[in-house]
């Protein structure tokens, strides 16, 4: 998948000056303001580590670019796409908790398996975008001969 991730970094967040990433960030910020106020203790701890893990994919993007050379950038592009993936798929889960709260078997399932997104799922964006702002080069300095 490292077309679609060279894709994402390269192109698709910085396009329009990062509009898109704009309103993404107007969405996730609009449900974690609904699971802040909601009433669940779970739901209040689980947007504030949305939030957290937002901030770090928006700060890794700026510090990739800081850098502004591409092919240094675009490197580092899969982990970028992995921690941007599971933090919009930790938005999504979110959104799934807020609707199930109702006491069913199904809703607690539901509740469930967010719990386990965010507890197992979500600390790995940290070791992900660590490269990425770093802009490591290991990738890009392996020498096509050494395959």
């Amino acid at each position: 998948h490292g077309i679609q991730a060279q894709d994402l970094l390269g192109r698709k967040v910085v396009m329009e000056h990062g509009a898109g990433l704009s309103a993404l960030s107007r969405r996730m910020k609009a449900t974690t303001e609904q699971a802040s106020h909601a009433g669940d203790q779970r739901l209040v701890t689980w947007a504030q580590q949305l939030s957290l893990a937002w901030q770090q994919v928006q700060q890794a993007t700026q510090d990739a670019w800081s850098h502004r050379e591409p092919a240094r950038v675009l490197a580092n592009a899969v982990p970028y796409m992995q921690a941007f993936g599971h933090t919009v798929l930790a938005w999504i889960w979110l959104e799934v908790a807020l609707s199930s709260r109702a006491g069913t078997d199904s809703n607690t399932g539901r509740m469930l398996a967010c719990q386990y997104f965010f507890h197992y799922e979500l600390p790995k964006i940290g070791a992900w975008l660590q490269v990425v702002a770093q802009c490591d080069s290991t990738c890009a300095d392996m020498p096509e001969e050494a395959f």
